[in-house]
């Protein structure tokens, strides 16, 4: 029996031996940002030490393979992961408010928005747990510093003095240290309600930002 092979298809056949047609498995190629999204998910919901490249792929539904397309170890997801927190958390929300020109709205609606972060809140005190981590703690720092360093200019263009500023910013700093772990420890409390938290929130951006 004789066998015909189409000139053509035996051209093309050989083309595609040449330059394969890439695999695009593991759904689709997991980005980098679909891990440490998943990462930060599950900090908020149970700590840093819970974050581990197995449990994480079993929630994406992908093997570990798909995790080294991106990170080398565990601690190198951890550490972009924060890195995307710290941007979103910190630089996005002072971005939103930097527009507003008088220096006590833009505190009162700096308090109001960070104050309903929950996700950011939860995250916040699980990498308060793991402050002796060694990806953890660099971040820990920058963050509480760049944050106070930001609240007294603010409060220092409010009409205080750099002392005083100073001392406001690290006030208003541990009320919201205060506030999120009353928030995530008292849920049962009149706290938890709505109505309470925001008049709690209210009394609180009266005490701390000084008058006209």
């Amino acid at each position: 029996m004789t066998i015909c092979i189409d000139p053509f298809e035996s051209r093309s056949l050989a083309i595609s031996a040449l330059h394969p047609i890439p695999e695009r498995s593991e759904k689709q190629r997991l980005s980098a940002q679909d891990w440490e999204l998943a990462a930060l998910e599950l900090m908020a919901e149970e700590g840093v030490a819970a974050v581990a490249v197995e449990s994480l792929a079993r929630r994406l539904g992908v093997t570990k393979g798909s995790f080294y397309w991106h990170f080398s170890h565990r601690d190198a997801l951890i550490e972009a992961a924060l890195k995307r927190w710290e941007e979103s958390d910190t630089h996005n929300i002072v971005a939103r408010v930097e527009s507003i020109e008088n220096p006590r709205k833009r505190l009162r609606e700096l308090f109001r928005l960070t104050s309903r972060e929950m996700r950011s809140h939860k995250i916040y005190a699980a990498l308060l747990k793991a402050a002796d981590h060694p990806v953890v703690a660099p971040v820990m720092d920058r963050v509480s510093q760049e944050r106070m360093s930001y609240l007294a200019r603010v409060f220092q263009q409010a009409g205080m003095d750099v002392e005083a500023s100073m001392h406001r910013a690290r006030l208003a700093y541990s009320a919201y240290v205060g506030l999120l772990q009353l928030t995530l420890q008292l849920r049962s409390s009149r706290l938890a309600s709505s109505e309470a938290f925001d008049a709690y929130v209210g009394h609180m951006i009266d005490t701390l930002i000084p008058a006209e």
